[in-house]
């Protein structure tokens, strides 16, 4: 709900245009009546005018101020008050993604997950109607956020997550999994998954056929997406002592088969993601697919606003005319 002032005849504010052609005729009449007097030497008048000379000067932009006050009226200020009732059939939707150590290639700059999580919070930013839930992997998984519509909870828990934190591999079988046990219960119309990793399925108990054909039974729309680039990539091959990874280049690996396989049986879509820029344009694509249906109902109650206007214009005509007749009355 929210107020704001618009004009139901705007056309007359067009007569503020006339206030530089009033102002001078305003300064010719005021000549003319006012004859200038020449002197040889005004010296001894230095110093001399009175403050009430001075303050003269206010009578005729009192009378402008007045004009511009009666303008306004005649365009009609209105109150505008509108209300808007928003009905949203929105989307549930889990994030799951790949947390491995690969996760730290830097064929993205600066790495595949710094990158990862920008654009996907970038995405959950622009999801207002829905719903949505994270879940990582690497060599286990684990609900990191459950489905939820405080978005900032969600940006926060994707800004603080970090390669590591779980045991190392990659259980893509085990993060489909759980992010489907995650959706099963919700009463959304559309739930989808959008599932992110960098390798290929080499841990977990869960295979990822058997969570693929679950998704497919529940109707959760899954979408995969491959990222890194072609050939090698510089990505941690080993730790030191100290937990810091040390760093060569190692061949990119993704079972594209197997993501394939997993967006077409539940109705996704299979995206390769090689570099930043096509990754943010796979998430404005899904962006796209899957919007949420939103009925907005406005409702618009307009009051009139003009007497304030008259008021405050007759209001400075009085004043002008009061201090035209006594203070600064001049003399016939």
């Amino acid at each position: 709900m929210f107020k704001y002032i618009e004009f139901a005849n705007p056309e007359f504010l067009g007569l503020l245009l006339l206030l530089p052609a009033i102002a001078w005729w305003y300064r010719g009449r005021y000549r003319t009546h006012y004859a200038p007097i020449t002197m040889s030497n005004i010296a001894m008048f230095k110093g001399q005018s009175s403050w009430r000379g001075q303050a003269r000067a206010l009578l005729p932009i009192l009378r402008g101020l007045a004009f511009i006050c009666l303008v306004v009226a005649l365009a009609r200020p209105q109150r505008l008050l509108s209300e808007e009732n928003v009905e949203a059939d929105g989307i549930d939707i889990m994030l799951a993604m790949d947390l491995s150590s690969s996760m730290l290639a830097q064929d993205f700059e600066p790495d595949r997950l710094l990158v990862a999580k920008r654009v996907a919070a970038d995405f959950v930013e622009k999801r207002e109607h829905d719903r949505i839930g994270l879940v990582v992997f690497s060599g286990e998984a684990f609900t990191q956020c459950p489905l939820t519509t405080d978005h900032k909870v969600v940006e926060d828990f994707l800004d603080n997550l970090q390669s590591g934190m779980l045991q190392d591999g990659t259980a893509i079988g085990m993060g489909l999994a759980t992010a489907v046990n995650r959706l099963k219960d919700s009463p959304a119309k559309s739930k989808i998954i959008i599932l992110m990793t960098d390798g290929v399925n080499n841990a977990g108990y869960f295979k990822p056929e058997d969570a693929m054909a679950l998704a497919k039974t529940l109707n959760i729309k899954t979408y995969t997406i491959g990222i890194g680039s072609t050939g090698e990539a510089m990505s941690p091959v080993g730790r030191r002592a100290d937990g810091k990874y040390v760093f060569g280049l190692v061949p990119v690996e993704i079972d594209e088969v197997l993501l394939q396989n997993i967006a077409a049986n539940t109705g996704g879509k299979y995206y390769r993601a090689t570099n930043n820029r096509e990754l943010v344009q796979i998430y404005d694509e899904i962006d796209r697919l899957e919007k949420s249906r939103i009925d907005v109902t406005t409702i618009k109650k307009r009051s009139e606003a003009f007497k304030n206007w008259v008021l405050a214009a007759l209001c400075l005509i009085a004043l002008e005319l009061l201090l035209r007749y006594t203070i600064f009355r001049t003399i016939p």
